[in-house]
């Protein structure tokens, strides 16, 4: 009789909409599997950092016989990281602030205003995004070259080549996400602003730009994001003295050996400023990239 009872008021306590334990259990296996795929080759990194290098390109082991940070030194005069890192600072920094101004007039203006070939726009904008990179490759050498060769603009090579490059596949894509943004900012405030004495630009920086700051963020963060970890077009367009960490890691390996313990380290603090950056602007990030899916 009393476990009857039991048994009616656990029934009782467990929601009609509430999921069934196997469910529950299957949900926590799978999320532990996934935190240990994410974060396993993470403790590869920093546990091989902390090793000297006969250890690392030895037989993997799990615990580091000998810790040693070492590397964390050795990576600055191995390579000139140091000027790669201000490389990357530049274009990354450059790159992000051209894309976040021009993104916000052109998505200002495709939200807020008909004009003749406006959908055409905002297709092509769109559909640049279907295209690999490396089939620009070619084309912007080439331009950058001829551009060199008839005006003495040093394109090719030199750090403004490189920003104008990464703008030719972050700028769409900010542009397309900030038209979303926008359009889920209420008229009515524009229409306020402008009872209120404020044009366009006005209305532009006093009203619609603070409540689109999660949006803005969440495209500085993608560009900046882009242009940091970007290899292909920084391999060809840089010379020595225009090398971006990206590319620069690769001076860690030699025709003798490579250094995997400096890699490793490298890595880590490349990281750093991305992952720091990812962690203080999360809340906007998020906002950002969810809006305008729900009107």
């Amino acid at each position: 009789m009393s476990s009857t009872r039991a048994d009616r008021a656990g029934t009782a306590r467990r929601s009609p909409t509430a999921p069934p334990r196997s469910f529950l259990w299957a949900r926590r296996v799978f999320l532990t599997l996934l935190t240990g795929f994410v974060l396993v080759p993470v403790y590869v990194m920093v546990s091989s950092s902390l090793k000297p290098l006969q250890d690392v390109s030895g037989k993997f082991r799990w615990l580091p016989s000998d810790l040693t940070i070492r590397p964390y030194f050795d990576i600055w005069d191995t390579v000139p990281l140091a000027d790669y890192f201000v490389n990357s600072l530049i274009v990354a920094g450059a790159a992000t602030v051209c894309s976040v101004v021009v993104a916000v007039f052109a998505a200002y203006a495709v939200s807020r205003y008909r004009f003749r070939g406006k959908r055409v726009f905002t297709v092509t904008v769109l559909s640049t995004q279907m295209f690999p990179g490396i089939l620009f490759l070619l084309p912007l050498f080439l331009i950058y070259v001829n551009i060199g060769n008839a005006t003495g603009i040093a394109l090719f090579g030199s750090r403004g080549g490189l920003i104008l490059t990464y703008l030719t596949f972050s700028l769409p894509f900010s542009i397309w996400m900030l038209i979303g943004y926008f359009e889920s900012v209420p008229r009515e405030l524009d229409e306020a602003a402008t009872v209120d004495g404020c044009g366009p630009l006005g209305a532009l920086f006093r009203v619609v730009v603070p409540a689109a700051i999660p949006g803005i963020v969440a495209v500085a963060v993608y560009a900046f994001m882009t242009a940091w970890g970007e290899v292909l077009f920084a391999s060809v367009m840089t010379n020595e003295a225009t090398r971006t960490l990206a590319v620069g890691l690769q001076g860690y390996a030699t025709q003798n050996d490579v250094y995997w313990n400096q890699v490793m380290a490298a890595s880590l603090v490349v990281s750093v400023p991305v992952v720091a950056g990812f962690l203080l602007l999360q809340r906007y990030l998020v906002a950002g990239l969810t809006a305008g899916a729900v009107k």
